[in-house]
């Protein structure tokens, strides 16, 4: 039976955060409509100054995202003229470049192709934003419903008899939404290489032991704990979320030198924009007024922790 896709996504808007449920059908699958409606959200909220942070969660009962819709893959696989890396290289190349012309319905051997780059290119958005994404891992992942999960910034586990991990190798493929890449940036190199090899997912405990997830808690518990995160972490100058994670997420995957000219980009404009001035000022004002650095003062630092900014004589929230 030819692959049809009916996933989609329920908005759940709580003001600064939105609230997502990711509703892959009976199986909980990841398939075309989802990857669609999903690159229409980040382009969304990264464009709106009040949208702080975005936690996605399960429609399914057991099950964050199964996997991949398994059929849409091979029937991608299976309409494509077979080559080798070298050939698979070049169809990629193509299809970066032409992107933006090539209709992710279209039927064409670059079809895949360009529905995956285009797959990928919202992961990296999602990298690359203000907006800080929380995965509320409430059930199970496998394949690129943990590879969903590892482009969040953040990740909240249920205890239990739950899973995640890549068993692509299992099915004669590899990984191929980011796994290879950020599960290894996440536990690093060799036990990436082994948990991707073996195919067998983490239990919740190893997941955090490994620390590709940053905490386990009730199942009960999860969206309430990933929402409190978000949240938190939402609290904090979009502006300046965006530069970090551009800084950490690209320039700590190059070398030394480049990643120090990301930072340092990024640093400037965090400088001379207009809250990073005002705050500054603020913090300068603050410290003449009261002869001590604010944040050495414990209260005044545990008051920025939880507002996202050094209060201040003219200090506001919000920014």
């Amino acid at each position: 039976m030819p692959y049809k896709d009916k996933g989609h996504l329920d908005i759940e808007d709580r003001g600064a955060v939105l609230v997502i449920k990711v509703d892959g059908g009976p199986h909980g699958e990841f398939g075309l409509d989802i990857a669609n409606q999903l690159d229409k959200l980040v382009k969304r909220v990264d464009r709106d100054p009040g949208i702080r942070a975005v936690v996605f969660t399960r429609a399914h009962p057991e099950r964050f995202v199964s996997h991949a819709a398994v059929r849409w893959l091979q029937e991608e696989g299976a309409s494509s003229p077979r080559v080798g890396r070298r050939g698979a290289s070049a169809v990629a190349r193509v299809a970066r470049r032409t992107r933006a012309l090539v209709p992710v319905v279209s039927r064409t051997p670059m079809r895949g192709a360009a529905q995956l780059d285009r797959l990928h290119a919202t992961f990296l958005r999602m990298n690359a934003s203000g907006v800080v994404f929380v995965a509320a891992l409430n059930g199970s992942a496998l394949g690129l419903g943990t590879e969903f999960a590892w482009a969040c910034d953040m990740r909240v586990m249920a205890d239990g008899d739950f899973f995640i991990g890549q068993p692509e190798i299992l099915l004669g493929i590899i990984p191929g939404g980011g796994g290879t890449q950020r599960l290894t940036r996440l536990i690093g190199t060799h036990r990436s290489l082994v948990a991707i090899l073996e195919g067998k997912p983490f239990t919740p405990e190893e997941a955090l032991a490994n620390g590709a997830v940053d905490e386990v808690v009730p199942q009960d518990e999860v969206v309430t704990r990933a929402t409190s995160l978000a949240e938190r972490f939402g609290a904090r100058s979009k502006g300046s979320v965006e530069a970090a994670k551009r800084s950490v997420y690209f320039g700590g995957s190059m070398g030394l030198p480049e990643g120090l000219q990301v930072e340092r980009t990024e640093f400037f404009t965090r400088v001379m924009s207009r809250d990073g001035q005002e705050l500054m000022l603020d913090y300068i004002a603050t410290t003449e007024a009261t002869g001590e650095l604010p944040l050495y003062k414990p209260d005044t630092y545990a008051q920025a922790l939880a507002s996202g900014s050094v209060p201040g004589l003219h200090s506001t929230n919000g920014r």
